[in-house]
């Protein structure tokens, strides 16, 4: 009976997540645009891409998350070799300031940015949107690193520079190879998290630069079109793959560790 009782409130959760989800996605193939249905339609996919300021929209938010996610790659991956090198009362209190922008509310961070940027008289646009998702982006590769920075057998490290190799070199040819699962990983966690995100760039972003969740936000305050519930079924499709080959590579990887 308990066992009955947890599955059905499972069950109960999981509606309750994704069953508005199911809703948008089949309204954005409903012929009218109103909240009846009256029949299947790909009309509204084929006007979403119609649509400039869609695309305009789309172009941002993939070169955003592109950019950011490649360079928190880089950045983090650099830091967790140079984190895992530290003493061990060294790397925690690292580890615990590398947490605070995990943990820090997204529209503080928003907001400290934006005064960041303005302090700097930096112009609001691309350039800072990409600065600010690079900022929540760097601890969440770095988060991905660690583990199979720890899996990593530092004899064979070791061994390279005795045989006359560079620090440099024996990191890129030895320790890189046996921490990629957890770089890949780093890298779409990266890449769906600019994607999603919406606060941050809200106070970042400057005039004419939206992305995709700024667009749909702007939109929703006059009434969503069946463009956007389109738009979102593509945008959730996208997110379900990435969320499902992260999870494919962990799953992989803890089975062979």
């Amino acid at each position: 009976m308990k066992d009955r009782l947890s599955k059905l409130y499972l069950y109960l959760v999981f509606i309750f997540l994704y069953a508005p989800i199911i809703i948008l996605m089949i309204y954005s193939f409903n012929e009218s645009k109103y909240r009846v249905w009256t029949g299947f339609s790909l009309k509204w996919y084929i006007e979403l891409f119609h649509n400039r300021q869609i695309m305009d929209a789309l172009y941002n938010t993939i070169f955003v998350a592109v950019i950011a996610s490649i360079l928190s790659t880089i950045i983090g991956t650099a830091a967790a070799i140079g984190i895992d090198g530290l003493k061990k009362w060294q790397k925690s209190t690292v580890m615990n300031v590398t947490m605070l922008p995990v943990l820090n509310p997204d529209i503080v961070t928003g907001i400290s940015l934006m005064l960041l940027f303005y302090i700097g008289k930096l112009p609001t646009g691309r350039f800072t949107l990409i600065l600010a998702h690079m900022s929540f982006c760097i601890p969440y590769v770095i988060l991905s690193v660690m583990p199979k920075l720890k899996q990593v057998n530092a004899g064979t490290y070791e061994a390279a520079l005795d045989l006359g190799a560079t620090p440099a070199l024996a990191t890129v040819k030895v320790t890189l190879p046996e921490i990629m699962p957890g770089v890949i990983n780093g890298l779409l966690m990266a890449f769906t998290l600019s994607i999603d995100d919406f606060i941050v760039s809200y106070f970042t972003t400057g005039p004419g630069v939206e992305n995709l969740s700024i667009l749909i936000y702007n939109a929703a305050k006059k009434g969503v079109s069946p463009s956007i519930n389109a738009l979102s079924a593509l945008m959730f499709a996208v997110i379900l793959v990435l969320l499902i080959i992260i999870n494919a590579r962990t799953n992989k990887n803890a089975a062979k560790a």
